[in-house]
């Protein structure tokens, strides 16, 4: 079942996890190109400080601007980060496709900006470890317990909502939904997805 993400006023059960990387792609499909004019109003505006060992583990994804990268994704998308020695992070996303196969891409993610450690720019394309392509991950929402987040990019055709669980309350839902407006999207733009099996 899909819906999108209107005035939220009651909890949905939903599940579709996180494809982290925000220009780049699940395994066969190359980066999406980036525009140079935000799509939305306003600036966006990341949180003022993430702590990434609290930010590290599972997310799943509740809701995404749809896109091209993961039009094979059916249910159970979400995505595993783990911070590496050398303060970069690791990155696995993946999800079920329609026909009940698994899909899986790996990738790193490196901070660009150290003060907030809430711009991040994430890889899922390597070819021969060298790294061509590089999309915006901004944290620009995140709960203060860490159980919920809404990533965007600059040019506001990417974004998604991620939960620790699969499925979020209304409260959080309303919270989330100002936060997708102030930051100059448009509500109805967020897909929410039906919750696999």
């Amino acid at each position: 079942m899909n819906q999108r993400l209107g005035l939220l006023v009651m909890p949905l059960p939903v599940a579709v996890a996180v494809a982290v990387a925000v220009t780049v792609t699940l395994p066969g499909v190359h980066a999406a190109p980036q525009a140079d004019t935000p799509s939305g109003g306003g600036v966006l505006a990341p949180v003022s400080r993430v702590d990434l060992a609290r930010y590290a583990g599972i997310w799943h994804e509740i809701a995404r601007i749809p896109n091209r990268f993961q039009q094979q994704c059916a249910r159970d998308t979400l995505a595993r980060y783990t911070l590496r020695a050398d303060g970069r992070i690791d990155v696995v996303n993946q999800c079920v496709r329609r026909d009940g196969s698994l899909d899986q891409a790996r990738g790193i993610a490196r901070v660009v900006d150290a003060d907030t450690r809430a711009k991040l720019k994430v890889s899922l394309v390597s070819l021969l470890g060298w790294r061509p392509f590089w999309g915006d991950y901004w944290i620009v929402g995140l709960d203060p317990n860490y159980r919920w987040a809404v990533v965007g990019a600059p040019n506001r055709k990417y974004g998604w909502i991620l939960a620790r669980s699969k499925t979020l309350d209304a409260n959080s839902l309303e919270t989330i939904s100002a936060i997708i407006e102030r930051n100059g999207y448009q509500r109805g733009s967020f897909q929410m997805d039906g919750q696999g099996p």
